[in-house]
């Protein structure tokens, strides 16, 4: 994804505080390593109805099921989102259905370190804020279209004034260069190198 222009998307509203990673994806969808395919167990407790344990189509209620949040790329949710446990297949999963960006209140640490290893944007926003996108696409479905502008480290919403949000500006140099931890590493492979070097010279005892 390029991330040095502006990103246009569905928001969908799901706010709902303290949404762990089992909400996310339930352990019971988790029986593979890869990140393919997981899009269909996102919230699955949530988008299917159960008889007697199995599935039994849609609930037709649930956000992301309806005509016009089914291409969602952005979430927009309460305080403490992603808190729980820490499986990473949460992550996947998001990213696996399509979305991009979530933006809460707060988000559980570990959640949001998973989301920055696998350049899933997370947006703190106050609740005030967040309630007002909220109120503004209840009022009209044409304002879930939202745009995020990283390098501005802005949010603009339709028929409304805009949001300024805080990132961490490592963080944002990797999503700009479409790194992610390890390719982030090896791009100062020299300076790395350059380290040791000196650092052999001065503690040559460590590296006996």
């Amino acid at each position: 994804m390029n991330w040095s222009s502006a990103f246009k998307g569905v928001t969908a509203p799901l706010l709902i505080d303290n949404i762990d990673t089992d909400q996310i994806i339930p352990s019971r969808k988790m029986k593979t390593v890869s990140k393919i395919g997981l899009n269909k167990s996102l919230f699955a407790n949530w988008r299917y109805n159960y008889i007697k344990g199995k599935k039994a189509g849609s609930n037709h209620d649930f956000i992301l099921n309806k005509k016009e949040f089914l291409n969602s790329s952005i979430l927009l949710s309460g305080k403490n989102f992603g808190c729980g446990s820490s499986r990473e297949h949460a992550v996947w999963a998001l990213k696996d259905f399509g979305i991009k960006i979530v933006i809460a209140e707060s988000f559980g640490r570990i959640f949001k370190n998973n989301c920055a290893r696998n350049q899933l944007l997370t947006i703190e926003l106050t609740r005030i804020q967040i309630e007002l996108i909220n109120e503004l696409i209840k009022k009209d479905v044409k304002n879930n279209i939202i745009e995020i502008h990283l390098e501005k480290k802005l949010i603009v919403v339709p028929n409304h004034k805009n949001f300024e949000f805080d990132i961490d500006p490592f963080l944002m140099e990797m999503l700009l260069k479409g790194q992610d931890f390890i390719e982030y590493s090896l791009g100062k492979e020299k300076i790395i190198d350059k380290f040791l070097k000196n650092d052999k010279n001065k503690r040559s005892w460590a590296y006996l």
